[in-house]
C-alpha cells in the first residue's frame, strides 16, 4: 500500500487559524500572520480509508504549512520554500512516497520544481486534474444554466497560468469565440497566436477585465491574486463562473447582489472507498479538491513520480488523470458556491432569474 501527503495553508488567515487556535478570531490579520510565521510545519491529520474501484488501497497525511498566500507573496522566497520543503520533509519521515502541493504552495515561486529538488521522494501540485475537473466543471454548469459551449463566449482569466493556458487549450476548439484575459498583454499574445490555429472561432486578448468579462458567457478564472478581481458589475445575467483560483478570484459581493449568475469553485470530486480525511473543510464527506485527488490517484496507480511540475501543463497530463480518475472511482460529484454545496435546483432558480428557460442536453467536452 503506497503512502502519500499533501500540504495545506490557511487561505482566509482569521479564519482558518482559528479552527485551532480560537483566539485568531479576535485578533487583527497581521497579528495573526506574525504568529504564524513563527510557526513551524506539522501534520494536521491522518487520511484513511482511501480505496480504488481496482482495490487497491493507500493512506496519507494533511500537513500544515502555516503561511497565507499573503504571506508566501510578500516574504522572501527562501523562506516561503523552507517552510515548504520542511512539510515535505516531514512527510518523508512518515513514510510518505509522494507529496502534493496545495492552493498556494503549488504555484508560488517555480511551481514546485525547486521543492522537488530539495526532497527524496515525488512532488506533484495537482494542476493537471485541476485542468480536468475546471473543464469539466464549466462545461456541465453551461449546460445546467442553458448555455451551449458551440455558441458561447468563454473567457479565461489568468490565461498566462499553467492552468488557464491548458483551459483555454482545451475549449479553444469548442468555443465560439475565446477571450484571454490577463495583466500582461506581451505574454497572452503568443498565447492567442498559438490557440488561434485549433479555434473554431474568434481569439482575442485583453488587460481590460472590467470592460471585456461583461462579454463572456462562461468564464474560467485562475489567478494568483490574493484579493478578489471580479465584481458583480463584471458578469452579465446568465454567465456561468468557475472560479479555480484559492483564494477566490470572484468577490463575495457577487453571492449577495447578483442571483442571475452562476459561480461555482472548481469541482468538488468524490474519492473512492470510506476515505476519512481526520480535518474539515466544510465539504461533505469524501470530497476533496482536485489538486489532493491527483495525488490520491497517483498513490493508488503506484505511479510514484513528480507527475506535474513547474509553470506548464499539457494536455497529455490532463488526460491523463482523467485516465486515472475513471480508473480508480473519483468523479465530479457537484458544485460548490462560496464555501457552500449548490442543489440542481437552486441552480435551476438562477437560470430561470437570468431569463434562460431551458438547460440544454449535449455531449461533454473532452479534452
Amino acid at each position: 500500500m503506497h503512502q502519500f501527503a499533501f500540504v495545506i495553508h490557511p487561505v482566509d488567515v482569521k479564519r482558518d487559524a482559528a479552527r485551532k487556535y480560537p483566539i485568531a478570531k479576535y485578533l487583527p490579520e497581521r497579528w495573526v500572520e506574525q504568529l504564524l510565521m513563527r510557526k513551524e510545519p506539522m501534520v494536521v491529520s491522518r487520511i484513511t480509508g482511501l480505496q480504488s474501484a481496482t482495490g487497491a488501497r493507500a493512506e496519507g497525511w494533511f500537513i500544515g504549512c502555516p503561511l497565507s498566500p499573503r504571506m508566501m507573496l510578500n516574504l522572501p522566497l527562501e523562506f516561503v520554500y523552507q517552510k515548504i520543503i520542511r512539510c515535505g520533509e516531514i512527510a518523508q519521515e512518515l513514510g510518505a512516497e509522494i507529496i502534493g502541493l496545495g492552493a498556494f504552495t503549488s504555484v508560488v515561486g517555480d511551481g514546485g520544481i525547486t521543492i522537488a529538488k530539495n526532497l527524496d521522494i515525488a512532488v506533484t501540485t495537482g494542476n493537471s486534474y485541476t485542468v480536468a475537473t475546471a473543464i469539466e466543471a464549466a462545461v456541465l454548469g453551461a449546460e445546467k444554466m442553458g448555455v451551449d459551449i458551440a455558441d458561447a463566449t468563454v473567457a479565461v482569466v489568468g490565461a498566462t497560468g499553467s492552468i488557464g493556458r491548458t483551459c483555454a487549450e482545451a475549449l479553444a476548439p469548442q468555443a465560439k469565440a475565446m477571450l484571454l484575459l490577463g495583466r500582461d498583454a506581451t505574454r497572452l499574445t503568443p498565447i492567442a497566436e498559438q490557440l488561434r490555429t485549433v479555434a473554431r472561432g474568434e481569439v482575442r486578448v485583453s488587460t481590460e477585465l472590467a470592460q471585456e468579462l461583461p462579454n463572456a458567457d462562461v468564464i474560467i478564472t485562475v489567478t494568483s491574486a490574493v484579493d478578489a478581481v471580479i465584481y458583480p458589475k463584471d458578469l452579465k445575467s446568465g454567465a456561468v463562473v468557475v472560479d479555480v483560483a484559492r483564494p477566490r478570484d470572484v468577490s463575495v459581493r457577487v453571492a449577495r447582489e447578483r442571483d442571475d449568475v452562476l459561480v461555482i469553485e472548481g469541482g468538488l470530486v468524490e474519492a473512492p472507498g470510506e476515505v476519512d480525511f481526520g480535518f474539515d473543510f466544510g465539504f461533505p464527506p469524501r470530497m476533496a479538491y482536485a489538486c489532493m485527488s491527483e495525488t490520491m490517484m497517483l498513490a493508488l496507480e503506484g505511479r510514484i513520480e513528480s507527475f506535474t511540475l513547474g509553470k506548464e501543463v499539457s494536455l497529455q497530463q490532463v488526460q491523463i488523470t482523467q485516465e486515472l480518475a475513471r480508473k480508480h472511482g473519483f468523479r465530479l460529484a457537484g458544485f460548490r458556491s462560496f464555501e457552500r454545496a449548490l442543489t440542481d435546483a437552486e441552480i435551476e432558480a438562477i437560470r430561470l432569474r437570468a431569463g434562460r428557460t431551458t438547460a440544454i442536453n449535449y455531449s461533454k467536452v473532452r479534452t
